[in-house]
């Protein structure tokens, strides 16, 4: 059969033919597996149980195994018989096409307009490319786990299997090895060997085995949330101890450098001292000639500036005189001006700082509100914190509390499964007792001693009897 299928009822449909009766914790991995990939584990299971609820085909057992309705509506069994004529899938199209053609046109029209039954009918399954075909058509053992294909073999023999016919059965469904079938029948606790090589399936073991595991799976899930975030944490601190670790080798860098540039300028430093040392001497010779010739020149230059100086100082007299009556006068003036802007600029200076005192006033009122604001948020920030704190306390409580009821749980589940074991072998040692005790009667029934007395004993009661 051509093509995927179409929706999940569909893929439902071929999982419950196959194995008849599963569980919804059976029937989600292969779900997984076969569609919604990108869902989690939780997301499918909850769209699996709405899916079965929904659709009449689907029907739950007193266990709580769900199977599949095959008598499906009597509406369709003339496209169910033309399905199996034809062996093929078929479209809508077509079924209306062949309508159109035949005679009995009446029979056919109810079928083609219930495309909605076809769904509800477990007979049937839609492709994605619209054809329809049926359920019972060959499935594909491929893509069921190991482990479930066991349990298919185990279901259709109750009685109990051995390793080498397990491994025959599966085999005709999907290539494998005997050693992966024995170690599956090993691992998983809901197939027990009940002697001489042996194996059974137990349900209601595997419904405790799955229960089990998932709040087992679910404690991990919670503890691998926990220590993801315990890595991120350490990741960022880490992040924020290399970034420290940086500035301080680049600090040490520069400082070297620093030490590096002071040593060389020391040096040049010694050098150009010993250099300006060997000029001072030479400059200290040659000013003591300067200042002899200067101490002369001086002299005579005293006598000249001298006589100079009075003659100037009468002509400066006199000039600054005028200067001085002509700036005075010019001050004056300047200085009436500019008391005149200066009261004008006094008053606005007045004006603006009555206007700053009422600013100022408003800005401490708000200041204050702020503060108080800030100091609220501050009191508030501090009983979240404790809050926070104490319920990260009872989270920390609550789950030790859970890991302490799972190991229980988990030991009084291996006790059980102990104690089931044990009755189960004491059931099949009485039985080999009792056949054991029923072939030996079946043999001396058998002796030809016991015959002729069964004949002798049947022969007399004839006698008295006549």
């Amino acid at each position: 059969m051509g093509g995927k299928l179409h929706s999940l009822t569909d893929v439902l449909k071929k999982t419950l033919f196959f194995f008849e009766e599963l569980s919804v914790a059976e029937i989600v991995p292969h779900v997984h597996r076969k569609m919604l990939k990108d869902y989690t584990q939780e997301q499918v299971e909850e769209k699996v149980i709405l899916c079965l609820r929904q659709n009449p085909c689907f029907v739950i057992g007193p266990k709580g195994l769900w199977s599949l309705n095959l008598e499906g509506n009597r509406d369709n069994d003339q496209f169910y018989s033309v399905l199996l004529k034809r062996q093929q899938p078929m479209s809508i199209r077509e079924v209306l096409r062949t309508g159109t053609n035949s005679k009995n046109k009446k029979k056919i029209k109810p079928l083609v307009s219930g495309e909605a039954s076809l769904i509800s009918d477990g007979r049937f399954i839609q492709l994605d490319n619209g054809y329809w075909g049926l359920t019972e058509w060959e499935v594909e053992a491929g893509q069921y786990s190991l482990k479930q294909l066991v349990i298919k073999a185990h279901k259709v023999h109750p009685g109990g299997l051995s390793a080498r016919q397990v491994f025959e059965i599966v085999n005709n469904w999907r290539p494998t090895t005997l050693k992966a079938v024995e170690d599956i029948l090993a691992k998983f606790s809901f197939f027990e060997e009940i002697g001489d090589g042996i194996w059974v399936y137990s349900p209601s073991v595997q419904v405790a085995y799955d229960d089990l595991m998932k709040r087992f799976i679910g404690s991990l899930n919670r503890m691998k949330g926990r220590w993801h975030r315990d890595r991120q944490r350490w990741k960022q601190k880490v992040e924020v101890l290399e970034r420290q670790i940086q500035e301080v080798d680049s600090a040490y860098k520069e400082t070297a450098a620093a030490l590096a540039a002071k040593m060389e300028e020391s040096g040049q430093h010694e050098y150009l001292v010993t250099q300006m040392a060997e000029k001072d001497l030479l400059l200290s010779l040659r000013k003591k000639e300067i200042y002899r010739y200067r101490e002369h020149v001086a002299k005579l230059e005293a006598k000249a500036n001298s006589i100079l100086h009075q003659c100037r100082l009468w002509v400066k007299r006199a000039r600054d005189a005028e200067e001085e009556k002509s700036r005075l006068r010019e001050a004056l003036n300047k200085n009436q001006a500019s008391l005149e802007a200066l009261f004008t600029k006094l008053q606005q200076y007045k004006e603006k700082d009555r206007e700053n005192k009422s600013r100022l006033a408003e800005i401490k009122e708000l200041n204050a509100n702020k503060t108080a604001e800030l100091q609220a948020e501050i009191v508030e920030l501090r009983q979240k914190l404790e809050k926070t704190a104490e319920n990260h306390k009872q989270e920390e409580k609550r789950y030790r509390e859970e890991i302490n009821i799972l190991s229980n749980d988990m030991k009084e589940a291996l006790e059980s499964a102990e104690e089931a074991k044990r009755s189960l072998k004491f059931l099949q040692q009485e039985l080999s007792r009792t056949r054991d005790q029923l072939k030996k009667m079946e043999a001396a029934f058998r002796s030809p001693l016991v015959k002729a007395i069964i004949k002798l004993t049947s022969f007399l009661s004839r006698t008295k009897k006549d």
